[in-house]
């Protein structure tokens, strides 16, 4: 890319807003989109391979660290990394014993995982805007998104796999009969066995909006913020090299928002993981 102040205002942020997308091209071959209109010409079937990587390389490292930890603990003289990993774990046990009444040992590890790794997908959003897309550059990479939870794909994934084990639980737990009663026997109930059956549609068409709107409201709620936060950053960036006077108004803009940042990535995954949670435990209610 040429230097921000080469190109327009509108072509700066649609750049650093485009994935780095690999898919089947118009002509029938398969490689790297070139642009963003090529990305979307792609279709549902491209990949962001930007997101992905950093997602997974957020998530070995995540396990790397915990991994590492749970080796060399001691009970004896417990190091800084020790202390806030066990702080970390008696967080999230804190919050599940507080939030699920069930009795399910997934719960708590899985609580763990979607919160830390949220948080590191979030923390990317602090690396200056222009720092790694610059770097890959040299190697002939041209756009590139570090944030994987700006890209709906991700924050969608994560949503739908807590989504799925959710009915999962809920059929296990009730069985498929009572599973199908949740959605057809309330909110409207009756003693009436005609009125029971008429509303059995209009009960089913309130529950599944409402379960549908779950896994929406839990992707969109992450996705929005983060989108949100990374456009100001990006925003913040366009006062740099528009003279000196923009360039340090923009630096003490960039650190106000960082620092405000850090609760916003912080709360984000929290309430990612919260909600996760109260999910599960409706998964295991009997009504």
């Amino acid at each position: 890319m040429a230097s921000s102040e080469a190109i327009t205002s509108t072509e700066f942020i649609r750049h650093h807003l485009t994935n780095l997308t690999f898919g089947r091209h118009l002509d029938g071959r398969w490689g790297m989109a070139q642009s963003g209109e090529e990305a979307a010409e792609m279709g549902v079937m491209a990949v962001h391979v930007d997101s992905l990587f950093w997602s997974f390389t957020l998530g070995v490292l995540f396990l790397w660290i915990f991994r590492r930890v749970a080796k060399s603990v001691t009970s004896a003289q417990p190091g800084m990394m020790q202390n806030f990993v066990e702080w970390i774990v008696e967080f999230i046990d804190g919050n599940v014993r507080d939030s699920f009444s069930g009795k399910n040992d997934l719960i708590a590890p899985m609580a763990l995982t979607l919160f830390c790794w949220v948080f590191l997908m979030n923390l990317m959003d602090l690396v200056p805007v222009e720092v790694l897309p610059r770097a890959l550059e040299l190697v002939g990479i041209h756009f590139q998104k570090v944030v994987p939870s700006t890209d709906p794909n991700i924050t969608f994934g994560l949503a739908l796999s807590v989504f799925t084990l959710m009915i999962y639980y809920s059929i296990k737990v009730k069985g498929i009969g009572g599973f199908a009663a949740e959605l057809t026997m309330q909110p409207f109930e009756a003693k009436n066995p005609v009125l029971k059956i008429l509303f059995i549609p209009v009960n089913f068409f309130l529950e599944f909006v409402s379960m549908v709107a779950k896994p929406i409201s839990h992707s969109l709620r992450l996705f929005g913020n983060m989108y949100a936060g990374e456009m100001i950053f990006i925003l913040i960036s366009l006062m740099f090299g528009a003279g000196v006077t923009l360039t340090l108004f923009g630096g003490v803009l960039q650190f106000i928002w960082a620092v405000f940042h850090i609760l916003i990535i912080t709360l984000q995954a929290f309430i990612f993981m919260v909600l996760t949670i109260v999910y599960m435990d409706m998964a295991h209610q009997h009504h």
